[in-house]
């Protein structure tokens, strides 16, 4: 990241208790999978609120997305059991396989696309989920408009920003940001927030303050940063949403 991005000396850093050291086994025993992810969802929400605390900022509880991306079915039906409706996937294809059922018998599910998204999945993707965080291209906007008319649906959006600049990730450049929320705006789409995942090797803290001021600048509400291992982090900068998956259901499948 370049030095020239936002930065303040009391951003966070992760907190002591890692959440991953108290993630799930994902082990598939039944009834008690229930009872466990309840309590690890309730882990994951304490934790943030712990976070608020230590950097002195006002408690904030965001949206916990519970991310069932390779995880066995078992589990993310005792996710439901234990009362969780909202979740994120990265493929549309491991998506469809698993929620076409799983929302048929749970209507009130809210599923949001994670992972990138290739234009000639926007008409799979526009059926099945209730919310898109990875538009990060116009060619990608205009196809989710035709699909949405074609389907007579209207799904909030997420634009998926680059802050690091990082080649192989999806994301619009911040530059490009502008361009891309004008076209939306003509486009009629309706773009509630802006979504990060930061470069592995980088503080995410740098990442999720570039992402709050560009939201602030073009007057979004929603930030959807954080992830298992820098969710706490990402609370006490303001996120509405985190995206979490190992510390509520344990280590994924291959």
């Amino acid at each position: 990241m370049s030095s020239t991005d936002p930065t303040s000396p009391t951003q966070p850093t992760h907190a002591d208790n890692s959440p991953d050291a108290a993630a799930p086994s994902g082990r598939e025993d039944g009834g008690d999978d229930s009872r466990e992810i309840a309590d690890a969802l309730a882990a994951v929400c304490d934790t943030m609120r712990q976070s608020c605390r230590k950097f002195m900022v006002a408690e904030n509880v965001p949206r916990v997305i519970a991310v069932s991306k390779r995880q066995p079915v078992a589990r993310v039906r005792a996710a439901l059991e234990a009362g969780h409706r909202l979740f994120g996937e990265n493929l549309v294809q491991e998506a469809e396989e698993r929620w076409t059922p799983l929302k048929a018998d749970c209507g009130d599910v809210e599923l949001h696309l994670i992972g990138g998204l290739q234009t000639n999945k926007a008409a799979r993707a526009v059926a099945l989920f209730d919310c898109i965080q990875t538009l990060d291209r116009p060619k990608l906007a205009r196809a989710l408009r035709r699909e949405m008319d074609k389907q007579n649906k209207a799904l909030p959006l997420y634009i998926q920003v680059n802050t690091g600049a990082e080649p192989q990730k999806s994301g619009c450049l911040p530059a490009d940001l502008p361009e891309l929320l004008a076209l939306s705006g003509a486009l009629k789409l309706t773009v509630v927030g802006l979504m990060v995942i930061p470069p592995a090797d980088e503080d995410p803290a740098l990442h999720f303050a570039l992402l709050k001021k560009l939201a602030e600048r073009h007057g979004l509400t929603r930030l959807s940063m954080g992830m298992s291992g820098d969710y706490d982090v990402a609370a006490a900068m303001g996120a509405t949403d985190v995206r979490v998956g190992t510390a509520i259901f344990g280590r994924r499948t291959s």
